[in-house]
């Protein structure tokens, strides 16, 4: 989706400044244009949701502090690059020694408040259109909220509770400025999810309504599929199956690979992704520097060398698997354009699934982020019936996704092998997808997981991340810092 720039209000805001009174707070005159008039149209509305999905596309949102909270943290993945390029702080977040300073956890704690302040402005703006074709407002609302939804889930998977900015905050009011400052419960922040996420659901079509460029649009399906996981981590096991019941009109494709190449995009399987387009200059109109900061590094490389896969990560596939290949770039090896990995680069693997072949090196990539896939229903579901004692439901589905990974059926059959094993699909199937590091957390895996690759994850303090420190001098006593922070 390309990236606009919307001049009548303000889309940047939501960093910590000096006072609190600057905590996600901006001028009403600049969040909403005073004549509603500008914008009373359907390009307008339009525009205001295109503004939310541009987010995606930012570097704090997306890049670089994005795969330190999600990837190079957890055991798929090591810092990489060269051993005297911290990254910032990618070294500390590798080895888990990083505190509420550490700035990728600030980084990303802004991104998302941005991105949900784009969802508030939208929401704020539309009652006050009446230009606007109907449907296409109901429609867009219901982007508008699962977004929000999608903002806050990750927020609450990495932070747990945190505050509730429900509306665009009225500079002075203090009732604003303490629901900015005060972490609300997860199950509070988990309700309100669920909240957004059954208005979308009421709002958008199906994913086969959407042609041409709208297939990038957050659909029916996306909600449900979100919702789904959602209940997922609050171990609803029911409402889990139920859900993914209602993810209908998707399939699993058949090459497991053709997903992570341009021609894949949007494809049967995908439920909902991020659309980079590509650009050789700035502005561009994909993830900022999102390829190349993982790209292979040093003589005869052309990226930066981050976030490369653990040994573990490569060894964890069975023989014959195609997702190895499709996941793990190893040095040495020709990729499937035909561009060569000289054995003399750093790193022995690199992050297949960042790589654009007609963006490799450039700031802006043409690579999509794939956040929901078919694969994962079906993975959600069988896990859902596993813990409700149905294992022999849940089989079959788990054999879906090995069958498309070129496997045999699954050898286990008892509740507890199949719940490994469905941990251990979900690995594979999903790495560097941004899932690993949730997963080991929300299912108890995280110590032994991390143990395994070397590392201390100290049960009690590493199940969150830390607030920022900026956030919890504001904040005061309005808000406690997350356990042995």
């Amino acid at each position: 989706m390309k990236r606009i720039y919307i001049s009548m209000f303000v889309l940047s805001g939501l960093l910590f400044t000096g006072c609190s009174d600057d905590f996600l707070d901006v001028e009403s005159t600049e969040s909403i244009p005073a004549d509603p008039a500008l914008v009373n149209s359907d390009a307008g509305a339009s525009s205001f949701v295109t503004a939310i999905y541009n987010q995606f596309l930012g570097w704090d949102m997306s890049s670089f502090g994005w795969n330190a909270v999600t990837s190079i943290i957890s055991d798929d993945a090591d810092k990489g690059s060269d051993p005297g390029d911290a990254g910032g702080d990618k070294d500390i977040m590798d080895a888990l020694t990083y505190n509420a300073s550490t700035p990728s956890f600030q980084s990303t704690w802004n991104a998302n408040y941005a991105g949900i302040n784009r969802c508030n402005q939208a929401l704020a703006i539309f009652p006050k259109l009446d230009q606007v074709t109907p449907s296409l407002k109901v429609r867009l609302e219901g982007e508008a909220k699962f977004m929000r939804a999608f903002m806050y889930f990750t927020l609450v998977k990495g932070y747990g509770g945190v505050p509730i900015v429900d509306h665009l905050p009225i500079p002075g009011n203090d009732s604003d400025r303490i629901m900015q400052l005060t972490r609300k419960t997860p199950a509070e922040v988990y309700a309100f999810i669920e909240k957004d996420l059954t208005d979308a659901i009421a709002n958008l079509p199906e994913k086969s309504a959407y042609t041409g460029k709208d297939v990038v649009r957050a659909s029916k399906g996306a909600a449900y599929a979100l919702l789904a996981k959602v209940n997922l981590y609050q171990k609803n096991w029911q409402k889990v199956i139920d859900n993914c019941d209602k993810v209908t009109g998707y399939s699993l494709v058949s090459d497991y690979s053709l997903q992570y190449k341009k021609e894949g995009e949007f494809g049967p399987e995908s439920i909902f992704e991020i659309d980079g387009i590509g650009g050789t200059s700035s502005p561009g109109f994909g993830i900022g520097n999102y390829t190349v900061s993982q790209a292979p590094r040093g003589a005869g490389g052309w990226g930066w060398g981050f976030n490369t896969p653990t040994e573990g990560l490569a060894n964890a596939y069975e023989a014959g698997d195609v997702r190895r290949a499709a996941t793990i770039i190893f040095r040495g090896s020709v990729l499937y354009d035909g561009k060569e990995v000289p054995s003399t680069v750093a790193n022995p693997r690199y992050n297949y699934k960042a790589y654009s072949s007609s963006f490799y090196n450039q700031e802006f990539t043409d690579t999509n982020l794939r956040y929901l896939r078919y694969a994962e229903v079906v993975l959600m579901k069988a896990e859902a019936l596993n813990e409700l004692g149905q294992t022999s439901a849940a089989i079959p589905l788990v054999n879906q996704i090995r069958h498309r990974a070129g496997l045999g059926d699954t050898p286990f059959t008892s509740q507890t092998d199949i719940r490994k094993a469905i941990y251990k699909e979900r690995r594979l199937e999903f790495a560097f997808e941004h899932d690993r590091w949730f997963d080991i957390v929300r299912t108890g895996q995280a110590e032994a997981a991390m143990a395994a690759d070397g590392k201390t994850f100290i049960v009690g303090k590493h199940e969150l991340w830390p607030l920022p420190t900026t956030f919890m001098r504001e904040a005061g006593t309005l808000s406690q810092q997350n356990p042995g922070y």
